[in-house]
């Protein structure tokens, strides 16, 4: 299975050398080469001052401020956060008041030197210890969220650094993603499930945009391609190419093929980022095949796409993306595991990504099937996802108390045996019944969205820090 980093692209982050004059001036000269080194090393662009624009290219003063912050706004539609560096004490009211006035509102990172015990005499000694304390108490004055390292000072050619910088990287993507989402809901919320409520106000406010459509228009569009229509028989290509279709009728694949064509052209007019359907029971009622296989496919190329109109749910898709680079699935909590208190069964009709699906066919969905006729499921995938590391977690909106909430966590999905159908995983939580007792308590859905990536501080980070919105990180501080 290949997950890692497969939906990475370049960042840009803007770079401030904090400084004070009376430390020494090679301090800001090697943390220059320092950073940018690091930078090129892990593919990230930085926008940074000329060291002719100002004193070494660092920041002290308010017109030095004024500089940096007229560069910053000059990319702004390409800088996704902020890199503080401190290679001495720097200066508190520089930083604090470039960012202020580059008024970019994105996610800042800040960083200090650690002094050499050799080294403390007044011509080589650092204070960025002390320095960065002065500098987040006058960003937190500002009201300008940050984010810190690991370790409060750190050299930037430690791997702890670059480990620093890869997470914050991340933190920036889902920042950025989720205040410019994109989503379109396909259909009515099926009768059946009120868990998938949600209220567009509230996630417009955090910058998340839903575009609906009927159901019916979907359908309709579709009944009217002709099997024979060259972009209906790519989609088919595609669709074969993407995975065995077992025992699927040909009727039924060029079926699944024009609706996947439209659904492609509504999110291409729409630009969206990306979807959650109806499905549960009108599309086998009223077109004869699953929409499985398509959301599948968009999901494996990172435009994920959630059944049963869960919008939340394909938003948490899209943020677990964003933090890893791979796609996600949504499942449900679905069944315990024999008697292990921490292990349970996730499960779904068939449409995760093809990622998490070694052994994936297209098949039917057996349950659906009990009600609308086996005949009309074709287009659910079948297959079992093996052992990978696990990060779960739910975005939701609480219509009731105004607010934006979430949980997050980690664990494992394991190779234990599993005989059933449809797509399957079993997974390992620590102290899973507590999170099951949070989940019911707080009344979350039953859908849960996994991504094969440890990526839970990230989420938490970007969710709580920048977007404003209430975490539960499952298994922190040892009591959760």
């Amino acid at each position: 299975m290949i997950f890692k980093g497969q939906g990475l692209k370049q960042i840009t982050l803007g770079v401030i050398i904090g400084n004070r004059d009376f430390f020494p001036d090679k301090l800001v000269s090697e943390a220059r080469a320092d950073i940018l080194d690091c930078l090129k090393k892990l593919n990230i662009n930085p926008v940074i001052l000329d060291d002719q624009e100002t004193k070494l290219g660092g920041v002290e003063t308010f017109q030095e401020a004024v500089k940096c912050a007229e560069l910053f706004r000059q990319h702004r539609d390409e800088i996704m956060g902020i890199l503080v560096v401190l290679p001495n004490f720097g200066d508190e009211r520089g930083v604090a008041e470039t960012l202020k006035l580059a008024g970019l509102n994105v996610p800042v990172l800040v960083h200090g030197y650690p002094d050499d015990l050799n080294k403390l005499d007044v011509a080589r000694r650092r204070d960025a210890w002390c320095g960065k304390i002065s500098v987040c108490n006058n960003l937190y004055q500002f009201g300008i969220p940050y984010s810190l390292t690991s370790s409060h000072v750190v050299h930037p050619t430690n791997p702890e650094f670059e480990k620093d910088l890869q997470d914050f990287t991340a933190v920036c993507r889902v920042v950025k993603g989720l205040r410019n989402a994109r989503i379109g809901a396909i259909g009515a919320r099926p009768g059946g499930f009120n868990t998938v409520r949600y209220s567009e106000k509230l996630l417009q406010r955090s910058g998340v945009s839903v575009t609906t459509i009927d159901l019916s228009e979907i359908l309709g569009r579709a009944n009217k391609l002709d099997h024979e229509e060259s972009r209906v028989k790519e989609r088919l290509d595609r669709i074969k190419d993407y995975a065995p279709v077992g025992n699927t009728p040909q009727k039924a694949l060029f079926q699944i093929a024009k609706m996947d064509v439209i659904l492609n052209e509504f999110m291409e007019e729409n630009a969206l980022d990306a979807t959650a359907i109806q499905c549960w029971t009108s599309v086998q009622q009223n077109y004869g095949c699953n929409v499985c296989t398509s959301m599948s496919m968009m999901s494996e190329n990172m435009m994920p796409s959630a059944c049963e109109v869960d919008v939340t749910g394909t938003l948490t898709m899209y943020a677990m993306q964003l933090a890893s680079g791979s796609p996600s699935a949504l499942v449900d909590w679905n069944n315990n595991y024999a008697d292990d208190p921490e292990k349970c069964v996730l499960f779904h009709c068939g449409n995760w990504a093809k990622s998490f699906l070694p052994d994936i066919e297209i098949s039917t969905a057996p349950i659906l099937g009990t009600t609308v006729g086996e005949e009309n499921t074709y287009g659910a995938l079948s297959g079992r996802t093996p052992a990978t590391p696990l990060t779960y977690g739910r975005i939701s909106t609480d219509d009731p108390q105004g607010k934006i909430k979430a949980y997050i966590g980690e664990g494992q999905l394991t190779d234990d045996e599993l005989n059933t159908f449809g797509n399957r995983a079993v997974s390992q939580i620590p102290n899973l019944q507590g999170l099951m007792q949070y989940v019911c308590k707080n009344g979350f859905e039953h859908h849960v969205v996994m991504n094969a990536s440890h990526t839970a501080g990230i989420l938490e980070e970007a969710y709580e820090n920048y977007m404003g919105w209430e975490v539960y990180k499952h298994g922190s501080n040892g009591s959760k």
